[in-house]
């Protein structure tokens, strides 16, 4: 189908300045669908991206304004969003199981489709890899499902059992959304954060206990947790949080960082603590990750910002400093 289409993007650049450009798309494939974008969320990875040359943003949301020939599973007019993957093999050993965000051939964020990207005025993906956006679910809320609801989600569904204790080291942009869905699975959730100034807010999102980590030289939580969800940007204090858990327990280490994970040698011996990695959601689970958050009403507490140069950088400034409460999201 012949698009044409000019469309406006934000990138990044090499001085870490972003930068307006313009994209342009000939044809719409028989298994696309053309997206006018609303909202895109701001996370941590584009900030790790801001000095590529490449379309920024990846939790976009928006209004699907074209569709393929053969696509029947969405209209125009419907709400869309999208996240991490964009694409995979569909026939390997991971694609057959459900697991295509391990796909050995996936197309990633980062990595592929590097001219267009959740910044901009309109983008055009596969079908099969967005997302209907519940009802429920308001545009500027569900764009940071798309991926920070999506990376927590798929670990807690993926690990965690409703009786299990989770411990959530963080509030901030991923730890917030932690809370809130352990919490409706029916976990036992207990928050670790540097100050006590969160105590109140990590309570009403579903926090059982709180403990502030910052000047402690131990921590006597009671019961040990099962789970430690790491969501802080920086590596907290090992030794100070690998005695909470109970033998056997995990590790997920779920921001992301170019510098080496190091920890005390010992006690992951001792203690048959395992340290599991995990990526965003596949797409079932993902689909499941936004029928659960509609309903039980989990959302983000998010600050809009303008889909703009200026927007982006002063969203991109925020969130270096910490300043941001919790999510920053784009607004056309």
């Amino acid at each position: 189908m012949r698009l044409n289409l000019d469309y406006t993007v934000y990138k990044g650049h090499q001085s870490g300045r972003v930068v307006k450009s313009k994209g342009h798309k000939d044809d719409l494939a028989p298994d696309e669908v053309l997206i006018k974008i609303t909202h895109t969320g701001l996370c941590g990875t584009d900030e790790h991206y801001k000095i590529a040359d490449m379309v920024l943003g990846h939790e976009g949301v928006g209004i699907v304004q074209q569709v393929g020939a053969e696509i029947t599973t969405f209209n125009v007019g419907d709400r869309a969003g999208w996240g991490y993957l964009h694409n995979c093999c569909m026939h390997c050993d991971q694609c057959l199981s459900g697991n295509e965000m391990l796909c050995p051939e996936r197309a990633m964020y980062g990595e592929t489709d590097l001219d267009q990207g959740g910044f901009a005025s309109h983008a055009v993906w596969k079908a099969a890899f967005i997302f209907h956006i519940p009802d429920s679910i308001p545009s500027a809320a569900a764009a940071p499902l798309m991926c920070a609801g999506s990376t927590v989600f798929n670990t807690l569904y993926t690990y965690v059992r409703s009786t299990d204790r989770v411990g959530v080291v963080g509030v901030g942009g991923l730890g917030h959304l932690a809370i809130q869905f352990a919490s409706k699975m029916g976990c036992d959730v207990v928050v670790f954060s540097g100050t006590d100034n969160k105590r109140e807010e990590a309570k009403k999102l579903g926090a059982t206990e709180f403990y502030v980590t910052k000047g402690a030289s131990k921590l006597d939580i009671g019961r040990h947790v099962d789970h430690l969800i790491i969501t802080t940007s920086f590596l907290p204090d090992w030794n100070l949080l690998l005695p909470v858990l109970e033998p056997g327990g995990t590790v997920y280490p779920m921001t992301v960082s170019e510098k080496d994970l190091v920890l005390p040698y010992m006690p992951i011996l001792n203690g048959g603590i395992r340290i599991q990695g995990s990526l965003p959601s596949s797409r079932g689970t993902h689909v499941k990750m936004l029928t659960f958050a509609a309903l039980h009403g989990i959302q983000p507490i998010i600050e809009e910002f303008p889909m703009s140069v200026e927007g982006i950088e002063d969203a991109l400034v925020r969130l270096e400093q910490g300043n941001i409460r919790y999510r920053a999201v784009m607004v056309a």
